[in-house]
This record gives structure tokens, sequence and C-alpha cells, in this order.
């Protein structure tokens, strides 16, 4: 495995995720020693990394359809059969007991040109692959999170004009609304003991990461800074949240292809610091749980435009 080192020099591009060309590049990161390994790199557009719960393997999206790439081995990227789900976008996960796979896809095809109208909605099918069950009628709605019980799916969907954080259950039923705050609430996670739900939240008027508690109540802002934060990620054994954060200001926007790094926050201190140096990402890096089954390292992705 090659260590990271030139990539993070890479400057600023401004260009629109659907149309650009890419250089991919798959990573891990120890969050300790803070060492980079790279896995994969080519001229393929990957996204989005979750860690199977046993750790052998990454569950990435590619092209619209989900793969897996197992870590001891060279077996290349392995399809996993979601059926007629083959416009999957970067928001997809795995249960807490491995058992289950959300994925947000999006079913509507324009008949006049045949492409899809991105209008994406939250599926659940068995890890091992399979047909797909519809969890959220309304659309567009973007997976974010499980329950610890397995028994309640968190997402963002736009409803009315407005982005906010909802929840439904695993067996299907009414969404509950969990933030009305002016302006875009996204990528909900829960802490591994259930007890709250991380999320980034414009409500202040620029994207912060907040929490709440699960019913969506006592909700609090918990960083206040000049970057843009997104994604907060907690780890399995509940002591760190990593997050990815944009150098300059995106407004409500979370793009493809611009300067950000991750960084790390000590859940007991509040402490965060930068976990890797500015690099060239956004949209596709770290929109998914992404953390190892020990809590020691975490899945990315950079790119360079080519």
């Amino acid at each position: 495995m090659k260590k990271l080192i030139w990539i993070f020099l890479l400057p600023l591009h401004l260009f629109a995720q659907e149309k650009a060309k890419v250089f991919s590049h798959m990573h891990t990161i120890d969050i300790q020693s803070k060492k980079i390994d790279t896995l994969w790199q080519g001229a393929e557009h990957i996204e989005a990394p979750n860690w199977s719960l046993d750790g052998s393997y990454l569950l990435l999206n590619k092209e619209g359809r989900l793969y897996k790439w197992y870590l001891n081995q060279k077996k290349g990227f392995e399809l996993l059969n979601t059926d007629f789900a083959d416009r999957c976008n970067n928001d997809h996960g795995i249960s807490a007991d491995g058992k289950w796979l959300a994925i947000s896809h999006s079913p509507v095809v324009d008949s006049s040109n045949g492409k899809p109208i991105r209008k994406s909605v939250v599926y659940v099918l068995p890890i091992e692959g399979g047909t797909p069950r519809r969890l959220t009628e309304g659309s567009p709605s973007y997976w974010h999170g499980w329950s610890p019980d397995g028994k309640t799916l968190v997402y963002c969907a736009e409803r009315n004009d407005e982005y906010d954080v909802y929840a439904i259950p695993f067996e299907g039923g009414v969404e509950k609304k969990l933030t009305d705050a002016k302006g875009l609430d996204d990528g909900p996670e829960y802490s591994p003991d259930g007890k709250y739900i991380y999320y980034n939240s414009y409500a202040d008027g620029s994207m912060e990461i907040w929490r709440m508690n699960p019913d969506g109540t006592n909700k609090k802002q918990i960083t206040d800074d000049s970057y843009s934060n997104w994604f907060a990620h907690p780890s399995p054994d509940g002591k760190w949240i990593v997050m990815i954060s944009y150098v300059e200001d995106q407004k409500q926007a979370h793009p493809f292809g611009k300067d950000v790094l991750l960084r790390l926050m000590n859940l007991k201190t509040g402490k965060i610091s930068n976990l890797t140096p500015v690099f060239f990402g956004g949209q596709g890096t770290i929109n998914v749980p992404s953390w190892s089954p020990d809590s020691k390292k975490i899945a990315f992705i950079s790119y360079k435009e080519l």
C-alpha cells in the first residue's frame, strides 16, 4: 500500500461533479498516527466508503451501483446485487447488527430522454444483496443513519421546499420530522448509544455540526468556526466524531472539487484537531459512516482532476 503524500498538494479546481473526469484515490487513515494508506487509485469516480462490521471490506458506490472492496486480497471491485436499484447515490450504510443495508436510489426515469430524474428514495435490503424494499414515499430522501437497535432510520429530505431531518421506522410507516430550522439540515447520524443524533445545519447562517435528542428536542450547536462543517460521523466506541470541513465557505452546498480536510472532535473535551492536511475532495469523500469497527481508522476518498 502506498502512503499518501502528493495528493494533498493539488490546487483547487472548479467543475461540476456530473461532468468531471476524475482520478479517485481510496484511503484509510489511522487516527492516532495519522498515517494515510492508499488502497486503490484509478480513473474512475468512486465515492463514500462504508467499513463492514467484520472489518473485511469497504462498501462504496460507483456509477450508480454498489461495490465491495476486500481489504486483504486483490480481487478488485465486487458488484453487490441491488436488483433494480442501479442509480444509487452516495448515501448508503450498514445496520448496527450487520444484517441490513440502506441505500438511496433514484427510481424515476424521464420518458423523453431515458435519464434519471434525481428524486432519491430510501430503500433497505439484506446485506448480502437482494431486492430493495422502499421505505420513503416522499422524495427526494437521502439516507444517513441507523438507530443502534435497527428500528429507525434517519435521513435528509426535501418537503415543501425545505430540507430537514426525518426519521422513519425500519418496518415502514409515517415519517417524523425532527428539524424545522430555516435552511438546510442534513447528515443525521446516531451516536452508538442512541442518546443523540448528530447532524449539520445552516440554522445560524453557517454550516456547523449540531446534535439533538432522537425525538428532535434539545438541539445544540457543537462547532462554531470559519469552516463549512459537514457529516459528523461518531466512532463505534463513542469517543470521537470525524467531519469533513470545507476550507472556504460553501453556504448551504457541499460540492465536489473543493479544498477540504478531515477533522476529529474529542467528544469528552470538545477539542477539534486536524486529521488530514488540506486535499481535493468534497462530495463523495466521506458522506457516510466510514469508521473501522475498532474505531482506529477511517476510510475516505480524495480526487484529482484529469
